[in-house]
């Protein structure tokens, strides 16, 4: 609904106002320590965000991941969004989707198993847990959490989209904001994602006048580099096209279910084949209807090649799917996207700058103790 609607204008906005409203009162609680954050011996750095949608947090935390696995016991936790279970569940080579999330078995498969997830609606009780199984944790991330104060961070990270810079918008109902935009200030770092290439000084400038940051944060620039294809079902894919290869003989079915797929629906395009798109809610798991439909959009495509193309969020969910079509499954590709950093004032490495203010988070507790 457009915010400058009616409807939206009489009964969204109030409800935003309200609902602003209470959020702020809630971290007004923890600040006068009327509501209890738990500190932990292990550092934990939260990555989240103060908007919902598609801001590219899980690119983001498997980027942190990948940084730091090899010096570091890592784990990580969610709530395991949209799951069919409850409770304290550790990834394993027989979970699903439904058992722990699309973003947690991806993180999961993504580096085969050689880094515990782990998922549970508490994350104080998960982090305990976790601990308490293989005590030689000794770096947890906590996905979409910012907003959890219960546990208190070594680290906290909030990523924001570049085309929706937070102070230009609204809480949820009305807007997108979890909750009011001054929640920034909470955040060790924020990191813009999803940036154009060739931004301008003058770019730049713009974000740092939009975020307005306290001397002490950290602002980050990224965007997604897409790469090749892979196959969602690598036993009977023969061939993996390139896309460059593709003419406009060629065919390509787009198919996303996440929260902003216009990005990824654009780079599709910008090749010489024909694309075809069919969007999906975010988190959607595909039913035997929706796979009967998509083979028969698939059906319909014309050339010599045709494809079906969708996310790496997408293809667990496919992967995992009892029902996915088997003419379908030799055509089926995803693409991968990996998150690049641009660098235009000569910071540290976003892992360079976890790692210091984790020094100095053990600082402080050592002196504290």
């Amino acid at each position: 609904m457009k915010q400058n609607s009616f409807i939206g204008k009489v009964v969204l906005l109030p409800c935003s106002k309200i609902y602003g409203g209470i959020t702020y009162m809630r971290n007004k609680f923890f600040d006068w320590k009327l509501l209890k954050e738990v500190e932990f011996d292990v550092p934990v750095v939260t990555v989240g965000n103060l908007a919902v949608g598609g801001t590219g947090k899980t690119p983001h935390v498997e980027y942190i991941v990948e940084a730091f696995r090899k010096t570091k016991r890592v784990a990580v936790l969610s709530r395991g969004y949209r799951r069919d279970t409850k409770g304290f569940i550790i990834a394993g080579r027989t979970s699903t989707p439904r058992d722990i999330g699309d973003e947690s078995y991806q993180i999961y498969h993504k580096f085969e198993g050689k880094v515990t997830v782990a998922v549970c609606e508490d994350r104080v009780f998960g982090i305990r847990e976790l601990l308490r199984l293989d005590p030689s944790i000794n770096f947890i991330v906590l996905d979409d959490a910012f907003q959890h104060r219960y546990v208190k961070p070594a680290v906290s990270i909030v990523i924001s989209e570049y085309n929706h810079p937070l102070n230009k918008d609204k809480m949820l109902p009305y807007g997108r904001l979890r909750e009011p935009a001054r929640g920034i200030n909470r955040a060790d770092i924020v990191c813009v994602a999803k940036c154009p290439e060739n931004l301008t000084p003058w770019d730049y400038r713009e974000v740092i006048n939009d975020y307005a940051l306290f001397p002490s944060q950290y602002l980050f620039y990224s965007r997604f580099a897409y790469q090749p294809l892979r196959p969602v079902f690598p036993d009977v894919a023969t061939a993996v096209p390139y896309l460059d290869w593709l003419t406009a003989g060629d065919s390509m079915l787009a198919v996303a279910g996440i929260g902003n797929p216009r990005p990824f629906v654009r780079y599709l395009k910008s090749f010489a084949a024909k694309v075809k798109v069919d969007i999906f809610d975010d988190h959607h798991q595909y039913t035997r209807k929706d796979l009967e439909y998509l083979l028969e959009r698939y059906k319909t495509l014309k050339g010599s090649r045709r494809i079906i193309v969708t996310t790496e969020k997408d293809a667990v969910r496919m992967a995992a799917n009892p029902y996915f079509p088997h003419d379908l499954k030799a055509s089926t590709f995803y693409l991968p996207i990996k998150v690049e950093f641009t660098n235009p004032f000569e910071l540290p490495p976003l892992e360079e700058t976890i790692a210091k203010l984790i020094r100095e988070w053990e600082n402080n507790r050592n002196q504290s103790l």
